[in-house]
């Protein structure tokens, strides 16, 4: 099949969706399908020969993080010119109820669509402003994928309608043979985190918080960050002798991720809120790391209740502190926690999860997705009506 793949997110911005469509459109070539992807690009450098890019995302605050979008009549042209000259057998969106390039697709085309949420959120200002705007477009989705039951909960109550849940993949070759970086995580222990360190909701805070009594119990403990941002301010607040015992890497390229990962003796998810699955969580179990998570309920469902992971009382430095040293302590927990791991992690491995999303593909497919007619003033029409902001417009 000729696929169609849209990813609203900046492509060469480290992000959940952006690394489930970029999997998932290698698994579907290695199956032998032609795959093209549509994304924004800070930069058109480096790019996959797979990935057409609709140029520089604007910055814009959406479910309690700064996502990178991108909209508007120049972005508009270019997608309906990449589905014309696709002419695709499937067209696959991700994230329909973004203000980004899968409303724009699911506009402009005709044919068969599948959608994917990947979300999981309260009902929000924008997206209440934008509810008769997403409706317009989810009116021509003909399947609907959701990666957990989250995710599908923010499909049933914000929009209606139901979804299959198919879960995100991860490609196990990729993180199971991975080599520690030199030095890591040596001769003593070591916790790896990985996300933007300035977000609030990826909870930095509470790894923080928990430090001083991890040091307590453990002083030659080590704190491995990769991730963008600026943390200094936040590690200011640390006594000298446990801000030392943080190596803070800066943002990573993605083919040093499982380096970094199988660098701990725990990977740490303190995330407060937000996440609708947990991805890094599987590649830190496919890398042999034990893992260490909130206990939000996406993660409660990655990690199988506490079989392939200890949880700990979401944004609580104590609880943290305490599951941490206790399971540190624990060599026997340890090695339970690196093979139980490794099982629950190749259960989402991707040659298994993109026969899933084939099946769908095949479920709905008919020949060709082509073009809305006068698509550019259709959508200029639709977005004065819904009364889109200034600040979304590209």
């Amino acid at each position: 099949m000729r696929i169609g793949i849209v990813c609203p997110y900046a492509w060469d911005i480290p992000g959940g969706v952006s690394a489930h469509v970029h999997d998932l459109a290698i698994a579907l070539i290695r199956m032998g399908h032609e795959v093209s992807v549509l994304a924004p690009a800070e930069s058109d450098d480096n790019l996959p020969n797979f990935v057409v890019s609709t140029g520089k995302p604007k910055a814009v605050r959406y479910n309690g993080s700064v996502a990178r979008l991108s909209f508007g009549p120049v972005t508009a042209r270019k997608v309906s010119k990449w589905i014309s000259e696709g002419a695709f057998d499937v067209l696959h969106v991700h994230e329909p109820l973004a203000p980004s390039l899968s409303v724009l697709a699911c506009w402009a085309a005709k044919g068969p669509i599948v959608a994917t949420w990947h979300s999981s959120m309260d009902r929000s200002r924008m997206l209440l402003s934008l509810n008769r705007l997403a409706l317009t477009a989810m009116e021509k989705i003909t399947a609907r994928i959701a990666v957990s039951e989250a995710a599908r909960t923010t499909l049933v109550e914000h929009v209606g309608g139901d979804a299959i849940i198919i879960p995100n993949g991860v490609d196990t070759t990729e993180f199971r043979d991975a080599v520690p970086m030199p030095g890591w995580p040596g001769n003593g222990k070591t916790i790896v985190f990985l996300g933007r360190v300035d977000e609030p909701r990826k909870g930095l805070t509470v790894l923080v918080g928990a430090a001083p009594k991890i040091v307590e119990q453990f002083p030659d403990i080590r704190f491995l960050v990769a991730g963008p941002g600026d943390a200094s301010e936040l590690l200011a607040s640390l006594p000298d002798h446990v801000s030392s015992r943080f190596t803070m890497l800066g943002m990573i390229d993605s083919k040093d991720k499982p380096s970094v990962l199988a660098s701990g003796n725990i990977y740490v998810a303190p995330n407060t809120g937000g996440e609708s699955f947990g991805i890094v969580l599987l590649e830190a179990m496919a890398s042999g790391t034990p893992v260490v998570a909130s206990n939000l309920q996406a993660f409660a469902r990655v990690l199988d209740g506490e079989r392939a992971g200890q949880m700990f009382t979401n944004e609580d430095s104590d609880s943290l502190a305490h599951v941490i040293c206790e399971t540190l302590r624990d060599e026997t927990e340890l090695q339970r926690l690196h093979t139980a791991g490794l099982e629950r992690a190749q259960e989402f491995d991707w040659a298994t999860v993109a026969q899933r999303i084939e099946t769908v593909y095949e479920s709905v497919h008919r020949p060709g997705v082509t073009v809305e007619p006068d698509f550019a003033g259709q959508m200029l029409g639709r977005i004065g009506h819904a009364r889109i902001t200034r600040g979304l417009s590209s």
